[in-house]
């Protein structure tokens, strides 16, 4: 693998579709491997486009505007974090250039809708799944549940992210607002929701899953330790790493993530999404990208997430291996209000082995993540109690 020098004719350049927390860090990971990195979001002052050597403003939904862009920037990695783009603009421009999309087209369109992901997962990979459907209108929603998913159920768009658009619906009663919210608070309205029956699991983790380059030049895959995490209306509060589990529950866990991440393809570091129960595992979802709660390896891992993906990106090679236990606590805004002012920092950061991140974001909503709080301890629940405790000291006000 060739490095160019940054901001010359020869530069490697990455380009980022999508630019929140996680695109920071990957764009930091990037730049210390002397990658040129432009930051694209649909607003301005995105958390990477803090740290990256350029970037741009556009509807990411825009296969035109896309287009457009990448010509004008000529990236030799396209790198998407977030679910509303424009898959048929990366189609065309993989199939057309020299450019990479990471991992590749294909799966940007397969894993940015639920439809596709969980199509290929349970149908034609016979992976273990949820009893699910997907409805069109009320009416199929309707008899979905009826004809066999049953109460309680999960109605979630088929293409969001953080929990937007997701209800457990308990009774039938409560269906008819779910179908609302979910039609309406999606990245996009795809014209389709997912009904999925609820498992009584033991708890839920993320299987970090790397696909990179051996000595030989050969694609091998490694895992991570488990991240366990705690989630409130489908957006990640709490993560660890790692997450106690049987060894047949790891092995069939490692099992699925390399099905469906070697059908998938590509470089790269995948977030999947798994139920455990005992020695019994299913599958929820997978990113192509890292994860809301890898961000807990920022603390744990020789290499976290981001440095897992850049690296494997890049063709370099990539170590899994883990060096602390611990444990993520996310920071919330608990108000609607622009350039907030943050206090705590201090009393945060004096919890024992404490860190914080906090990510920039211009503006706050009640329940957007602005920051998180990580800690490392001897035990999961004590760098768990560690982190919650530097969490809760940051108190977010507006600046008046």
């Amino acid at each position: 693998m060739k490095i160019g020098t940054a901001l010359s004719n020869s530069a490697t350049k990455a380009l980022l579709l999508g630019s929140g927390e996680l695109g920071k860090e990957l764009a930091i990971a990037l730049q210390r491997y002397g990658v040129e990195v432009i930051a694209v979001d649909r607003y301005p002052n995105a958390p990477a486009q803090h740290v990256a050597h350029r970037s741009h403003v556009v509807d990411m939904t825009d296969t035109a505007a896309v287009k457009k862009l990448i010509a004008l920037e000529q990236p030799d990695f396209i790198i998407p974090e977030i679910e509303a783009i424009a898959t048929q603009a990366l189609l065309d421009i993989e199939a057309e250039s020299q450019c990479t999309v990471v991992p590749n087209a294909r799966a940007i369109q397969l894993t940015m809708n639920r439809e596709g992901i969980r199509t290929l997962a349970a149908e034609q990979l016979k992976i273990p799944t949820s009893a699910y459907a997907f409805a069109e209108n009320f009416e199929q929603l309707q008899a979905a549940v009826d004809g066999g998913i049953g109460y309680p159920c999960f109605i979630k768009p088929t293409m969001s992210s953080s929990g937007k658009g997701q209800s457990m619906v308990k009774s039938a009663d409560q269906l008819k607002a779910a179908w609302d919210y979910a039609k309406s608070s999606g990245r996009v309205d795809t014209g389709k929701v997912i009904v999925e029956a609820k498992i009584d699991f033991d708890f839920e983790i993320t299987l970090l899953t790397v696909r990179a380059l051996n000595q030989q030049g050969e694609i091998e895959t490694h895992f991570c330790a488990p991240i366990g995490h705690v989630q409130e209306s489908g957006d990640y509060r709490e993560s660890w790493q790692p997450q106690a589990m049987s060894a047949a529950a790891i092995k069939a866990s490692q099992d699925i993530a390399f099905k469906i991440t070697n059908e998938i393809a590509g470089l790269g570091l995948f977030g999947v999404e798994l139920f455990i129960k005992g020695d019994v595992v299913w599958f929820s979802e997978v990113s192509p990208r890292p994860h809301d709660t890898g961000m807990v390896t920022l603390v744990t891992q020789k290499q976290n997430e981001f440095e897992l993906h850049a690296r494997a990106i890049l063709g370099l090679p990539v170590d899994t291996g883990m060096q602390s236990t611990g444990a993520s606590a996310v920071i919330l805004g608990g108000l609607d209000a622009q350039g907030v002012i943050y206090e705590g920092l201090d009393k945060a950061l004096s919890v024992p082995t404490s860190e914080v991140r906090l990510f920039g974001k211009p503006e706050a909503f009640t329940n957007r993540r602005m920051g998180v709080a990580l800690a490392t301890a001897e035990t999961v629940d004590e760098a768990r109690n560690r982190a919650v405790k530097a969490a809760t000291m940051i108190v977010i006000k507006p600046d008046r």
